[in-house]
């Protein structure tokens, strides 16, 4: 008789008590990039619009910039719904948090106040919020994900 063990490495094994909250935060996250990437992919030139506004990146990027955002952003999304290639995609999505949310506080430093482009790709000036808010909503967005990474990448001692 066949018999088909199969043996995760060290990072995978899940720790008793936290398996549920950190499906919570995989599914949270999963659903919040799924659907953001989404967004963009759905107005492509609108989230053009978004980072060119940022003035962070050379025009030339811009473009090149704004049609691989969202495919990063829905690949590390899925990855954490479906809970494949964990650590990639927990990386992936505390990079993109992280660089977001300096992108943001480098505006907000520089007194600009732009639409974050985020869930919205629609630069209607009624449906700008404060730049403040969208840095406290990507700093929240990085408790669970942090916590994903230090669950994910925690070897058994």
């Amino acid at each position: 008789m066949w018999s088909l063990e199969i043996k995760l490495p060290e990072p995978y094994i899940q720790q008793p008590g936290s398996s549920r909250l950190r499906l919570v935060c995989r599914l949270f996250l999963g659903a919040v990039f799924l659907y953001a990437g989404a967004t963009k992919i759905i107005s492509p030139a609108g989230f053009a619009a978004a980072v060119h506004n940022y003035h962070i990146l050379p025009p030339s990027l811009v473009n090149l910039f704004a049609v691989i955002l969202p495919w990063l952003e829905i690949t590390a999304g899925a990855c954490l719904v479906a809970g494949v290639w964990l650590p990639g995609a927990v990386m992936w999505v505390n990079v993109m948090l992280l660089v977001f949310l300096l992108a943001l506080v480098y505006n907000q430093i520089r007194g600009l106040n732009v639409n974050c482009g985020c869930f919205s790709t629609s630069q209607n000036p009624a449906e700008k919020i404060s730049t403040i808010w969208y840095i406290m909503r990507d700093m929240l967005f990085l408790v669970p994900a942090l916590y994903l990474a230090t669950t994910v990448f925690k070897t058994k001692r």
